[in-house]
């Protein structure tokens, strides 16, 4: 259907300038007369069928339940023999199901003794095939219920067929009237139906004809890309002497910190430049690396140094930032960083910062580290174990309760080494350079 007109060409039109009126109608020639090979052609390079294929035949049932609430049970009886109290029709595996509750039976010969319940189908279908279940619930809370089940045990003539719309499962003689209204069934005049169906269905499944390769996710590139470009940037960060350019909108999305100071009730819509207080440049640069890049960044790089020290060091400032700005993952990995390069020089000030910033698996390591004999001296003799003696005392307490435990029970080989971190002597006495 062309939305062009159609140029009729006259008796006179050439070949070619009827080709060109024609052309004048449909922005595309027809795909058969654009291709440049014939039908046989394309036949011949064709690729021949695989000499053996395969193929599978998958069958399993689409499950689905509901629950029937049969409130004024005295009331419903005496409504007659054959007559039920259907619930609301529910759809499972393509297919409309209702429960069908006999008060009085459903078959005449019973004479009212027993309650019946069925499962129908209740739409058009044709040989459905299914498994049910049907509990009447204990609502004494005892678990007792009453379970007529398909699922979970070998059938021999394999699910039940329901041959067209009515048709039904359950049983005529479900339970006995005057058992069920004395029994734990009955809770406040209601009963309590759960019916759970089973539709089978089939499958064939052959093998795939195309291979389509997903590359991975490259997004954190693409938001990376912002800040190493620093376009559009919308506010300054002021840190120890150094600016920092960054978008407000990607700072918000990665931090509620972020969020609530840039666009929060309290916000200053004139602010173009903050200034941060108590951090160190490089530690900054380091979280707006990982708040784009979602990853942490070279130390090497950042700092030019290429030593274990000042990569835990480097791991205890960005701990304490990334709990400032509430970045949880970031908080995470530099724990992890921190339990994986536990020292004799650092772990005083790293056990410090676990239980500052409530890490408690980092603590635990600590404090099983600094237990040891063959490390608790050294450590006692570093500045770090100073600082933890005065700004967390509470500390001292476990660790003394970890050293007990260690004196009691034989020491295994050291899973820890006492290494010296470079950058420090054995009592850890030298100050920490700028990061």
């Amino acid at each position: 259907m062309g939305a062009g007109r159609a140029c009729r060409g006259g008796p006179s039109s050439s070949p070619a300038a009827a080709a060109a009126a024609a052309a004048v109608g449909r922005p595309f020639p027809p795909i058969a007369a654009s291709c440049p090979f014939s039908s046989s052609s394309a036949a011949a390079a064709a690729p021949a069928a695989p000499s053996e294929t395969a193929s599978t035949s998958v069958t399993k049932t689409v499950n689905g339940s509901h629950h029937f609430k049969i409130a004024g049970y005295p009331l419903a009886k005496g409504i007659g023999v054959g007559k039920y109290i259907a619930s609301e029709c529910f759809t499972v595996g393509g297919y409309d199901w209702a429960i069908y509750f006999y008060p009085d039976g459903k078959s005449p010969e019973d004479g009212a003794a027993y309650v019946s319940l069925f499962i129908a189908l209740a739409s058009e279908g044709t040989d459905v095939r299914a498994l049910f279940e049907l509990t009447l619930v204990d609502q004494s809370g005892k678990g007792q219920d009453k379970v007529h089940t398909h699922f979970g045990r070998s059938l021999e003539g394999g699910p039940y067929t329901l041959k067209y719309r009515g048709s039904m499962w359950g049983y005529k003689r479900f339970f006995k009237r005057s058992a069920l209204e004395t029994s734990d069934y009955l809770k406040d005049d209601c009963l309590l139906v759960n019916c759970t169906v089973g539709v089978v269905q089939s499958h064939t499944e052959g093998p795939k004809i195309y291979t389509i390769p997903v590359p991975p996710s490259n997004m954190s590139q693409h938001i990376g890309q912002l800040l190493t470009d620093g376009k559009r940037t919308d506010i300054t960060f002021e840190v120890d002497g150094e600016v920092f350019p960054a978008h407000k909108v990607v700072l918000a999305a990665r931090s509620p910190v972020f969020r609530a100071q840039l666009f929060g009730p309290m916000k200053d819509k004139n602010m173009k430049r903050i200034t941060i207080e108590d951090m160190e440049a490089s530690v900054f640069k380091a979280l707006l690396h990982f708040m784009y890049w979602d990853e942490l960044p070279d130390i090497e790089e950042l700092t030019g140094l290429n030593t274990t020290w000042v990569s835990t060091l480097m791991a205890q400032h960005l701990l304490a930032a990334a709990d400032r700005y509430a970045l949880e993952r970031l908080k995470l990995l530099c724990e992890l960083k921190l339990c994986e390069d536990v020292a004799i020089n650092t772990v005083a000030n790293t056990l410090a910062l676990a239980e500052q910033h409530h890490c408690y698996q980092l603590k635990t390591v600590c404090l099983r580290f600094v237990a040891l004999p063959e490390n608790l001296k050294a450590v006692m003799q570093t500045d770090g174990f100073d600082y933890l003696q005065q700004s967390c005392p509470s500390l001292l307490t476990e660790l003394l309760e970890y050293v007990a435990k260690v004196g009691e029970h034989s020491v295994s080989p050291c899973l820890y080494s006492n290494e010296v971190l470079d950058g420090g002597d054995a009592n850890g006495r030298r100050v920490k350079p700028r990061i």
